[in-house]
């Protein structure tokens, strides 16, 4: 549907964002300030204590400093109601007193039918809630009492029952005069293929009805109650109202519990869901009946940035975990990611509640596991890594699922985390060497390890020590200048990248002044201001220290009246190149800490020539070329190859 020009600007003229938003938030009182229409408040997009979440009435937008979401009024209203464009424009201009412009009749008509559809369903919702009530559902009432839902629980869970006929839904309904096409568009019966009136597609089974972000019944789940059915659960097909691929169980009311502060997790059936909300854990959804989708995912992150995963502990809910790893790693950054929560072997959510009650529930989701580990996990277990080529094999097999991550910077860090396990695998595998010192052989022999007490050895503090640390402190102070200097001249950056300003770790005290300083005032727009309250708070000599470094003059993006593309990108650029340079430090501290502590002149000749290469790369880098990735690849490749030699070890004669 097209609106007439000028709709939107009158529909966005009468709406206060703030009033939208003030909906779906508590405004932080001490950091609001209504006049200006300045406010501030938690974010409903991802759990946080902080106020990170601004709005700004007059200019009509919202901005997150925390998960970067942002958008106007409608887009808020997409994104929490989880509607269209033009049915946020509909909410809207109803809560205005608008009118809506006439729709074109095509669009009009399919409108009208999902509605018809939309209420047939709530028809059969209460059929089958009457139905579990009579004679014929007093089995459907004796299975779902020794599973402790008791009559409330019924109620609010609006759990039904289907008869075991061929026709009783289709009696009811079309007794009550809704047309027969409206029953089989809304797939609550299938035509007969034997020439017969059709038949209901749910029978003899206990009904969960299924309801979209919108709070309309758009589907039904039903749970067999003979034993010897060929499907234990069954879902609604597919229609115009439900997308099984598109839709949650419990999706509305868990976007609530999560809105104020409960995890969501994510469960496998309608039972699971049922008896953890009823525990306590309000913010619980489930796929239905299949494996979670990519849509989904995107459902699931609009709800919480990091779902937790509930596996049902046994072989199905291992491999449904590695699954979705796969489908996983593509989408996840640093603002979405998912988390694990392995239940005891043979138990599902439900067991484990009736069995140690919500407390340990509670326990396992707050020690639910991170996906790398659940990454490593699959890649290493039940694998025998007792040769080269298995390892490398392993390596290979890593290398492509970290391939899959689109982020650069968390795929650093997942490297990291990945190199840390593998670290520790292969030296709990390696049988334990005494390589403390050096001391004379027997006749004939050459220079053998001496015992040395842990953590005596001079090598580990005098390679850290070396030359290779010392420049890698002098490149990442070059780096954290240029930044500084241009936040100072262009303090909007600050907002834009927060999260990173924040773990930055400075590698010198005033570095460290002046970031503490501009996160403090991440507020104030306005460069001349800025560095007043610098000069107030660390005196004139820190900004001319800093603005008169000869890395910092030359860099064009530091001039005040630098294009805002270029100070964005630099930015950008010194970061992960700072973050990336790091990573080369770290990597080369732990390779040199593989060593045991071993101090030589040999090993400390190749250590020098390795910082050689490095510097000469920095340098290359610092040019604008980039050449981190064949860098690092062979900065590490030599180091192993130290290692895995034991260069320190004089051979025999």
């Amino acid at each position: 549907m097209s609106l007439p020009p000028g709709f939107l600007d009158e529909l966005k003229t009468r709406t206060s964002i703030a009033q939208v938003v003030g909906r779906k938030v508590m405004w932080d009182q001490r950091k609001s300030q209504p006049g200006k229409g300045d406010m501030w408040a938690p974010c409903p997009f991802h759990q946080e204590k902080s106020a990170s979440f601004h709005v700004d009435d007059k200019k009509g937008y919202y901005y997150c400093f925390g998960c970067h979401a942002k958008g106007d009024a409608l887009g808020f209203i997409k994104e929490t109601e989880n509607v269209s464009f033009m049915e946020a424009v509909e909410i809207m201009a109803r809560e205005v007193g608008m009118t809506m412009p006439a729709r074109d009749p095509k669009a009009q008509e399919k409108q009208d039918h999902r509605s018809e559809l939309a209420a047939v369903m709530e028809q059969a919702v209460q059929f089958f809630k009457l139905q579990l009530k009579t004679n014929a559902g007093s089995a459907a009432r004796d299975y779902l009492a020794g599973r402790q839902m008791a009559e409330p629980v019924l109620e609010r869970w609006e759990v039904g029952f289907a008869p075991n006929g061929w026709q009783h839904l289709w009696d009811h309904l079309t007794g009550k005069g809704v047309r027969e096409e409206l029953i089989l568009a809304a797939g609550l019966a299938k035509a007969s293929t034997k020439g017969k009136k059709p038949y209901d597609t749910f029978r003899n089974r206990i009904i969960y009805p299924i309801r979209d972000a919108r709070g309309r019944c758009i589907a039904f789940g039903g749970r067999a109650m003979d034993p010897d059915d060929t499907a234990k659960y069954l879902n609604s097909p597919e229609t115009e109202l439900f997308d099984k691929g598109r839709s949650l169980y419990n999706h509305r009311a868990a976007r609530e519990a999560a809105g104020k502060g409960a995890p969501l997790i994510v469960a496998e059936g309608y039972m699971d869901v049922i008896a953890l909300s009823e525990a306590g854990f309000g913010a619980t959804v489930a796929p239905l009946g299949t494996a979670v989708t990519e849509m989904q995912l995107q459902m699931l992150w609009r709800i919480s940035p990091e779902p937790v995963i509930t596996l049902d502990g046994d072989t199905a809910g291992q491999r449904a975990a590695m699954r979705l790893i796969d489908l996983a790693l593509p989408l996840i950054g640093p603002t979405q990611s998912l988390r694990f929560c392995v239940l005891p072997e043979g138990q599902d959510p439900d067991d484990l509640l009736k069995a140690q009650g919500p407390a340990a529930m509670r326990k396992l989701v707050e020690e639910a596991r991170p996906l790398v580990q659940l990454l490593w996990q699959r890649e290493t277990e039940g694998k025998q890594l007792d040769s080269p080529e298995r390892k490398a094999a392993l390596d290979q097999s890593l290398r492509q699922a970290l391939g899959k991550i689109t982020d650069a910077g968390l795929r650093n860090h997942y490297a990291a985390e990945i190199k840390h396990l593998r670290a520790e695998l292969f030296a709990a595998q390696r049988p334990k060497r005494d390589t403390g010192g050096w001391q004379k052989g027997g006749k004939g022999a050459g220079w053998t390890p001496r015992a040395m007490a842990p953590g005596r050895g001079p090598a580990a503090a005098s390679t850290k020590n070396s030359l290779l640390a010392r420049s890698a402190d002098v490149e990442a102070r070059v780096r954290e200048a240029v930044i500084l200097a241009i936040l100072i001249n262009h303090p909007a950056l600050i907002a834009e990248f927060l999260s990173d300003l924040e773990l930055l770790d400075l590698s010198a005290r005033d570095h460290q002044a002046l970031i503490e300083i501009l996160l403090r005032h991440q507020q104030e727009d306005d460069g001349a201001v800025l560095r007043k309250i610098l000069d107030k708070e660390l005196g004139s000599a820190a900004l001319e220290k800093l603005y008169g470094l000869s890395h910092v003059q030359i860099t064009p993006a530091v001039r005040p009246d630098a294009d805002a593309a270029l100070t964005r990108m630099t930015v950008a650029e010194e970061l992960a190149k700072l973050a990336a340079r790091r990573a080369v430090q770290r990597e080369v501290e732990e390779a040199v800490e593989d060593l045991d502590g071993i101090a030589d002149e040999g090993i400390t000749w190749r250590v020098g020539q390795a910082t050689e290469a490095r510097e000469a790369a920095n340098r290359k880098g610092l040019s604008g070329d980039d050449g981190d990735s064949e860098d690092r690849s062979a900065m590490s490749q030599y180091l192993q190859s130290l290692i895995d030699g034991e260069v320190w070890v004089k051979k025999r004669k």
